[in-house]
């Protein structure tokens, strides 16, 4: 079952590198009692998520925050390791969570999972954005194909805030 707007999160476990090495996050930890921007992408350093998708948040991460929103966070089928080398390539203004879904746990459960096993890329996220206030999803933009950025982008998310 794909989820859907007024639909609440899933109990999921994410990874995310810290000072301290690599820390399980919870979906509670991350969506309770907080307005949050995720965007989902099939995967770190590839060319339309790291060239077209993150540009979009970052250019727009100020707005959004202005409008509200509490966190920023960024999701990928990737381990937490490579999603810290992202963020430390990308986000020079500290402005996001990089949350890796190393087994795609979170991403199947919400049924955004996507069969990319054709290109060597294995099972990964579709790209899309939501907006999620307390744990409940608000707004939902799901590309058409993942190697687009039309509707997921942060100027997209920022214009429906």
């Amino acid at each position: 079952m794909t989820i859907k707007v007024g639909d609440k999160l899933p109990e999921a476990q994410f990874r995310v590198m810290t000072a301290d090495g690599v820390q399980v996050k919870t979906t509670d930890d991350i969506f309770k009692g907080k307005k949050v921007a995720l965007f989902a992408v099939p995967g770190a350093y590839t060319g339309t998520c790291h060239k077209m998708h993150l540009p979009s948040i970052f250019l727009n991460a100020y707005a959004i925050k202005d409008k509200g929103v509490n966190t920023i966070a960024i999701v990928s089928v990737n381990d937490a390791f490579v999603m810290n080398a992202w963020k430390r390539d990308t986000d020079q203004r500290d402005e996001a969570t990089f949350l890796a879904d190393g087994n795609a746990e979170f991403t199947k459960a919400i049924g955004m999972d996507l069969d990319a096993s054709g290109n060597g890329l294995g099972i990964r996220s579709k790209r899309y954005s939501m907006l999620v206030d307390n744990g409940v999803v608000k707004k939902l933009n799901l590309e058409a194909a993942p190697g687009k950025v039309e509707v997921s982008g942060g100027d997209t998310l920022l214009g429906q805030l």
